[in-house]
């Protein structure tokens, strides 16, 4: 009988002894802070360096233009001699229709050793002449899944560079990771 009250005690020790263990151990749950982005990040779109343009200032179409194409250097600063950590590419369709067309996409890639993949800003067509500001819809590689806000503005036109960079400013927040995607 001696013997039963020893092993019941010495289970029930080594059962508290286990969830203060566990309990001490285990990992805290992340607090879910929405007021501040995860990653903000601060670059520039540099535009073709080419006195053949008749206004190295002016980006846009011609308002009769099908479809716009680019091809740009993402650098870290506003000079074209700065460092380059990526490109930027895009398609849309200046007409107020396609404002908010899923076709009407900015991708930037990035390729440093502190970031591989890209992040999907969708454009619209611009409101302000000097700001816009776009909604970041997906990532891949270190961005996968990303959301957010991408804040696209010109260089101050008083400003004497002769070709103009974008300044992007990108909010991005990761999902959270404890959330499954139910299979469909």
């Amino acid at each position: 009988m001696i013997s039963n009250v020893f092993v019941f005690c010495g289970a029930v020790t080594l059962a508290i002894l286990v969830v203060i263990l566990l309990a001490t151990v285990s990992p805290l749950p992340h607090s879910n802070s929405s007021s501040k982005p995860l990653v903000a990040l601060s670059l520039y779109i540099q535009q073709p360096q080419t006195a053949a343009l008749p206004n190295p200032r002016t980006v846009a179409p011609p308002p009769d233009a099908g479809a716009l194409i680019f091809h740009r250097v993402l650098t870290e600063g506003p000079k074209n001699t700065s460092r380059v950590v990526g490109k930027a590419q895009g398609f849309f369709i200046p007409v107020k229709q396609f404002a908010h067309s899923g076709f009407n996409i900015i991708y930037l890639t990035f390729d440093t050793h502190e970031y591989s993949g890209s992040v999907s800003i969708q454009a619209k067509n611009p409101e302000d002449d000097q700001k816009d500001e776009l909604s970041v819809v997906g990532g891949t590689g270190s961005f996968a899944f990303v959301r957010g806000m991408a804040v696209l503005t010109r260089k101050d036109e008083h400003d004497t560079d002769l070709v103009v960079p974008y300044h992007i400013r990108l909010h991005l927040k990761y999902p959270n990771r404890s959330e499954t995607i139910p299979a469909g």
